[in-house]
């Protein structure tokens, strides 16, 4: 055949050293096949897109004491980080269940579970929410002990189709489930400027809840909308624009991040969700089952640490933390996202 009149046609290459779409950070997100790339990436305290990196592992198992032949609840499956860890504690003898509310995520990483080797005899993975734990026991029985992670994966902040995270524009979603419930676009809307300032500070703490709610009401009363992330980064901007310049940009980047959680939560109904967890949990924990709780702000710690007070004055715990764990320095240093996380735990009597 002759070729001499073919045109040559390069390869396709990503413009850039950064590429700026989600699905071009492609080595990132084939950990399988750049596993140094991957390295690189974490040795310098970054958590690779499409990835999320466990924490507190080991004060997690050493919390939970799991053994060959148990049988254990993972109710956050996630990126599958922290059930790895257990499988690999229980040594493919006894089962874990694993579960998570995200109908997009969890098929991917049953698939790599699948793939390590983890198949149904040791390993059964459902779609629910933490919340109804309760619809577990007549096929699992009571368990010897149980794991909850309240953060938010890294694989749904640096996926901008889910809206999750201000630094990349897509649709202010924030849904764990696209399936159920309205978008935070929409949610914003349905909020008066009590409401907002209310959910601002009870769900993330906010010091600036009452300008950022106000600029929010000025938005929509002036016949705009507020559809993607950064339509909402930049009105939280505005509405800090007075702050001191020295800390303004700092200021800033903490309130955005603030009041994106406050709204997933809002969304997602995270705290009534975690209230009703925490309220069946004694009924499926076995005498003497352990359970270790990951949250990430102090609305959610509220709520764990009176829930393990109430159940232990109760006689349903013999033993409970006194103070959170928080990750050691080295872990916070590695991952900037552990600096947040306040681990508890309890004891079933």
């Amino acid at each position: 055949m002759d070729q001499s009149n073919q045109k040559h046609q390069r390869r396709v290459r990503y413009s850039g050293t950064h590429p700026k779409k989600f699905e071009e950070k492609y080595k990132e997100l084939q950990p399988d096949k750049y596993a140094d790339t991957i390295a690189k990436v974490i040795q310098k305290g970054n958590t690779p897109a499409g990835m999320h990196r466990p924490i507190c592992v080991n004060e997690i198992m050493e919390i939970l004491q799991i053994h060959p032949g148990q049988k254990g609840l993972d109710v956050t499956l996630g990126y599958g980080g922290h059930t790895t860890e257990i499988l690999k504690a229980l040594d493919h003898q006894g089962h874990l269940y694993a579960i998570d509310a995200d109908p997009l995520e969890l098929p991917r990483t049953e698939e790599r579970l699948r793939k390590a080797g983890y198949g149904p005899d040791i390993l059964t993975i459902k779609q629910m929410n933490f919340s109804e734990i309760d619809q577990l026991l007549p096929q699992s029985g009571t368990f010897d002990f149980v794991l909850a992670d309240l953060g938010v994966s890294s694989m749904q902040i640096d996926n901008p189709e889910r809206g999750f995270s201000f630094k990349i524009d897509g649709p202010l979603d924030l849904r764990m489930d696209p399936s159920k419930g309205i978008p935070a676009s929409y949610r914003l809307r349905q909020l008066n400027f009590d409401q907002l300032t209310g959910m601002l500070k009870e769900n993330a703490d906010e010091p600036h809840a009452e300008w950022i709610a106000q600029a929010i009401i000025s938005h929509y009363r002036q016949g705009k909308e507020i559809n993607t992330t950064i339509d909402l980064q930049k009105i939280i901007k505005n509405a800090l624009s007075s702050l001191p310049i020295a800390i303004r940009e700092d200021e800033t980047k903490k309130a955005c991040q603030r009041t994106f959680q406050a709204i997933r939560i809002d969304v997602n109904r995270e705290l009534e969700a975690l209230y009703t967890f925490l309220e069946k949990l004694p009924t499926v924990l076995a005498p003497q089952g352990r359970i270790a709780i990951l949250s990430f702000h102090s609305g959610e710690d509220r709520l764990v640490k009176k829930a393990f007070q109430y159940f232990y004055r109760a006689g349903n715990y013999k033993e409970i933390a006194l103070e959170f764990i928080r990750p050691s320095m080295e872990e916070q240093n590695a991952n900037p996202r552990a600096r947040s996380a306040k681990l508890r735990w309890a004891i079933k009597a």
